[in-house]
């Protein structure tokens, strides 16, 4: 494919962001999006970057030791002929079309299969099941449904007049992907694609109701992720692993993106249990130099040997939710490797980040990524400040901004008011522009009269020794109307007796000042979304329901008041 005006448009703003990915100030300062009237990533980027490209775009290593590659001039010619033969099927401009595919070559085929094509994907996890899945047809309107073999019986129950196409063995009822392979190659004239035109679905993960339908165009997110390929710090050659399931934006984040717009391979684990040691066995042997994961996985690595890896990744980053200091600094005592955070939704690109080369502060998410103007915004009057809601001010209207939420103008109009994109969280912002995350707009809560951050006492919960993930909500309480609680996942070792909660709430006393101390603490499984972000509505909501008759306590919860002259009284109502 020739390289065309917005290929060298995007080529431009691209290599600037590399030339300063460790000069934050001028990055910032004089990035500019690239001005796109006509633009197909898998044309226009990936296409003209495959020719006569031998170098791997692609790597899968399975959990049995076998392994796949595929060059970036294969990713090009395979995406070509699937394009092709979904075309023959039915498959035209503007259908939309539900991709619900593991980490297998032919989810990456698809994605560009379907760009070249001008359709809309729709990417959905492999855990759904019926009733998600009629959810997607019908406010996705989808017309098509590409699936694995495996998981072709949970349409069973779902009617429907859209195509039905199966990855792997034949299965009756359904087209067999594997035909695709037998279609030329020679993509033949297609209508141009506008920068502007419909080209991903995402439904959240709805933790407190029906998931949203985020639409992004074939400009916001494949030209977006520029600012996440800076945050990132990926170059060119580098081999690139991120630990996330297809079917999460996050995924097209790191493993489509971002990696591939700098020109680096999209390496890939897949496993059926979390095993840190073989994971950091696997980066030692492909050479990984760019890793990218969600706390919940740098939590449980920093319980292993990180040792073990002798040639750490040159970037460390982690996303979906605020890493806590005590992992950061492990990391770093472990590796020599700055853990960087870095700050985004499903509904944007990398908003907020530590950049690499940049000083990093304890606590903070860094700042705005080149192209985002960040407002924080007090709830209350609305005006910008240095604490109140992460904004993006509209007037400056980042490139990686969603086109808003498909068919919901009223949840739009809520999301865009007052000339900024409200995101629902709460940040600070010390005097060097450096963003500290507080929490979700609904996750603040009150404590005799004091605000509490969840996000800052789970930080200090994960420093003690006995504490793997923990979730800070409020627990209503007679006199002070709420008092922190901590539901707490131990680490490997430690029982769940009052000794070890004395131990923690010890710990909590020494270091948090005393309006913020947790006074009431349980052990307990944390329920997560399937996306794996830790669901602390549907815990503030047990604690309410709980209180409704009484200070009625459970019989796993500790209290603080009753520990302080030891661990007798422990769990005693």
């Amino acid at each position: 494919m020739a390289a065309t005006a917005s290929t060298e448009a995007f080529r431009a703003a691209r290599d600037f962001l590399i030339q300063h990915r460790e000069d934050y100030d001028t990055a910032h300062r004089d990035f500019e999006w690239p001005d796109l009237a006509e633009f197909n990533w898998a044309f226009d980027w990936f296409d003209v970057i495959a020719r006569d490209n031998d170098r791997v775009a692609l790597w899968i290593v399975e959990e049995d030791g076998t392994e796949q590659r595929w060059s970036f001039a294969e990713m090009s010619e395979r995406s070509n002929r699937v394009a092709n033969w979904l075309r023959a099927n039915g498959v035209e401009r503007g259908d939309k079309l539900i991709l619900m595919l593991g980490n297998q070559a032919e989810l990456w085929e698809t994605i560009l299969a379907a760009m070249k094509l001008g359709a809309v994907l729709i990417p959905a996890t492999t855990l759904l099941g019926p009733a998600d899945l009629r959810d997607r047809l019908d406010r996705g309107g989808a017309r098509h449904v590409v699936t694995g073999s495996a998981d072709v019986a949970k349409f069973a129950g779902v009617a429907g007049d859209y195509t039905r196409i199966a990855v792997g063995p034949a299965a009756e009822g359904w087209l067999h992907y594997g035909d695709a392979y037998d279609t030329p190659s020679d993509i033949g004239p297609l209508p141009p694609t506008r920068a502007d035109d419909t080209l991903l679905l995402y439904f959240t993960s709805g933790t407190t109701a029906r998931p949203k339908l985020v639409e992004h165009t074939h400009a916001s997110y494949p030209v977006g992720h520029l600012s996440t390929m800076y945050w990132i710090g990926l170059q060119p050659g580098d081999v690139h692993l991120n630990i996330s399931s297809p079917g999460w934006a996050k995924h097209a984040w790191s493993n489509v993106f971002a990696p591939w717009n700098a020109e680096a391979t999209v390496f890939v684990y897949n496993y059926s249990r979390f095993d840190a040691a073989q994971l950091l066995a696997e980066m030692q042997r492909c050479g990984v130099t760019s890793f990218c994961a969600p706390p919940t996985v740098w939590r449980m690595l920093i319980q292993a040997d990180l040792g073990q890896l002798r040639t750490p990744p040159r970037n460390a980053v982690g996303a979906g939710e605020p890493l806590n200091p005590e992992v950061i600094e492990h990391v770093g005592r472990a590796w020599g490797v700055t853990l960087r955070d870095g700050f985004g939704q499903t509904e944007t690109t990398l908003q907020v980040g530590n950049s690499p080369g940049q000083p990093l502060k304890p606590g903070s998410m860094g700042r705005p990524a080149p192209g985002y103007t960040v407002a924080l915004v007090d709830p209350l009057t609305g005006q910008p400040g240095d604490d109140g809601e992460i904004c993006l001010d509209l007037s400056r209207r980042p490139l990686g901004l969603m086109v808003g939420y498909h068919g919901d103008p009223e949840l739009n109009a809520e999301a865009m008011r007052d000339g900024y994109y409200h995101t629902g969280d709460i940040g600070s912002r010390d005097a060097e522009g450096y963003i500290t995350y507080v929490g979700r707009t609904d996750d603040v809560f009150k404590a005799s009269d004091y605000r509490i951050s969840p996000f800052e006492l789970e930080s200090v919960l994960m420093e003690h020794e006995a504490v793997a993930e923990a979730a800070v909500v409020p627990s209503p309480d007679p006199l002070r109307l709420a008092v922190p609680k901590a539901f707490v996942v131990l680490a490997t070792g430690w029982p769940p007796t009052a000794e070890t909660a004395v131990s923690i709430f010890s710990y909590c006393r020494e270091h948090l000042a005393p309006y913020q101390r947790i006074r009431r603490l349980e052990f307990a499984e944390l329920p997560k979304t399937i996306s794996g972000k830790i669901r602390r509505t549907e815990l503030r909501a047990r604690e309410g329901d709980r209180r409704a008759d009484g200070d009625v306590r459970p019989s796993a919860e500790f209290r603080e008041e009753d520990l302080r002259g030891g661990a007798s009284g422990a769990g005693v109502p």
